[in-house]
C-alpha cells in the first residue's frame, strides 16, 4: 500500500499492490495494520455503499454532521468518477480548499476522506459503480451538502454544467458562504 497526503489535512490517496498474471488480477483493497502505521488513524469502517450511475450524474457535495459525521474509504469498481471533496473543518489548516482526483477501474487508486469534509463526484464514463465504505451509520437527520457549482469553491468537474444530473435535494443545498454564515457546523 503507497499513501500520499493530499492539499487537505487528514485526506490521503491510496495506491495498492497489484498482482496480475494471465488469469487477472488481486489486490487487498484495504489493511487496517498497514494503514494505521503509514497515516496513524485506524478506522473502523461499520457501512458499505455501492452506486450505479451514467455519464453526468452527479452526487454532492454531502457531508453528515455531529456525532454522525462520516470518514470514507472510496473507489471505482467500474468505470471513471471525478471524485471532489471540500474541508469544511471551521479549524483546519485547509478550511475551504478542496480536492480532486479521478477514480478509475483502470487505475484502482482510492481516496482516504476524513470525518468534517463533503464529498461528491461525477461520472465521466458512460457508467460508473463507485463503492465506498463508512465508519458511522448514516443518519438522514444529519445530513447536509453543499453547491456543487459554488462560485467561491469554483470547482473543475469536466463535465459541462449543461450535461450535468443532480437530484432534486442536490440542486437545494447550500453555497459555501451560506454554510459558513450559519456556522460551519461540522
Amino acid at each position: 500500500m503507497h499513501i500520499t497526503p493530499t492539499n487537505i489535512t487528514g485526506c490521503f490517496i491510496i495506491e495498492n499492490k497489484i498482482f496480475g498474471d494471465e488469469r487477472g488480477y488481486f489486490l487487498e483493497s484495504f489493511n487496517t495494520a498497514t494503514f494505521k502505521n503509514l497515516t496513524g488513524l485506524e478506522p473502523l469502517f461499520v457501512q458499505d455503499n455501492q452506486s450505479y450511475s451514467s455519464y453526468g450524474v452527479l452526487r454532492g457535495l454531502h457531508y453528515q454532521t455531529g456525532e454522525y459525521a462520516q470518514a470514507k474509504l472510496v473507489r471505482v469498481l467500474q468505470g471513471r468518477v471525478l471524485d471532489v471533496v471540500v474541508d469544511i473543518r471551521k479549524d483546519s489548516p485547509s478550511f475551504g480548499q478542496h480536492f480532486s482526483l479521478e477514480l478509475s477501474d483502470d487505475n484502482k487508486q482510492q481516496l482516504y476522506i476524513p470525518r468534517g469534509l463533503a464529498h461528491g463526484f461525477v461520472v465521466l464514463s458512460e457508467t460508473a459503480n463507485f463503492f465506498y465504505k463508512c465508519d458511522n451509520l448514516y443518519n438522514k437527520a444529519s445530513e447536509g451538502g453543499i453547491m456543487c457549482n459554488d462560485t467561491d469553491l469554483n470547482i473543475d468537474w469536466q463535465v459541462p454544467e449543461t450535461a450535468m444530473f443532480l437530484s432534486e435535494k442536490d440542486k437545494t443545498n447550500l453555497t459555501f458562504k451560506e454554510y459558513v454564515e450559519r456556522g460551519c457546523v461540522n
